[in-house]
């Protein structure tokens, strides 16, 4: 009984997130928010967040080339350190890690926001004076966290090379010829679609997860702390089996896509 009763209520809130997903893109397309309200999801989610997502690329950068010259390099295969660092940036780890931190920094903090204001009943009186919650709250951070994933992703991923290019070159005294030589002919677009493509999808999941935990938030502080936990876990395990499926799907399609890329480009 208890069983059914659970699987009733997580089929009826997914049905819910699916219509705020559904509710929120309506609004955005049909009448976007102000953009005031974008520029300052886009400065809290995207500036603020520079300096952790430099850390983390920079330093996943510089382990990836120290473990990657370290395994390489008594095979003679040392010239591809760089190879391996840049694709592993771009196409996981860099849009995976940057959708972890984002997800810690800004996700946490928008569902505690939200969850507050549910809590103290000022969503309820945002109602009261016929103000859209919806278009006020999650519009604009959908809108920002969409546009934004992709280009912290994209810094990750120089931050990583960067990070990768200082231990091999000017640590085990690598070459610079033959860390960046490989890159122009082994790194296709098809590569960098797939990075930012993973962004983008991770970026509706982290504002939709974390919003709509956050709007339905109950049970006053202590409802607040667990929706916020709550949210950071569902993120984090919707991320990593969502870059699977996407993994699957663009390897599954890549002659499709790389036939329309060389169509548009």
């Amino acid at each position: 009984m208890a069983i059914a009763s659970w699987t009733l209520q997580t089929l009826g809130s997914l049905g819910d997130y699916c219509m705020m997903i559904f509710q929120v893109l309506w609004i955005s397309i049909r009448r976007p928010p102000q953009w005031r309200l974008i520029r300052d999801q886009m400065y809290e989610i995207g500036v603020l967040s520079l300096p952790v997502v430099a850390i983390t690329g920079f330093s996943t950068g510089m382990v990836l080339a120290a473990q990657s010259f370290f395994q390489l390099s008594d095979k003679g295969l040392a010239s591809a350190t760089g190879l391996m660092v840049t694709k592993a940036m771009m196409v996981e780890l860099g849009p995976v890690l940057t959708a972890f931190m984002v997800t810690g920094r800004v996700g946490a903090a928008m569902c505690a926001e939200l969850g507050t204001m549910r809590v103290t009943e000022q969503i309820d009186a945002m109602r009261s004076m016929a103000v859209d919650p919806l278009r006020y709250l999650v519009a604009p951070r959908f809108i920002a966290g969409t546009i934004v994933l992709p280009l912290l992703t994209v810094f990750s991923c120089i931050m990583g090379v960067a990070g990768g290019y200082l231990i091999a070159v000017d640590y085990y005294n690598m070459p610079s010829n033959s860390f960046l030589d490989p890159l122009p002919l082994h790194i296709t677009t098809f590569d960098f679609i797939s990075g930012i493509v993973k962004a983008f999808i991770f970026g509706i999941i982290i504002i939709t997860i974390s919003c709509y935990r956050g709007m339905t938030t109950r049970g006053g502080a202590a409802g607040v702390g667990r929706a916020t936990t709550n949210s950071v876990v569902i993120c984090y395990s919707v991320i990593l089996i969502s870059n699977f499926l996407i993994t699957i799907g663009l390897n599954n399609s890549h002659e499709f896509i790389v036939q329309l890329l060389d169509y548009w480009f």
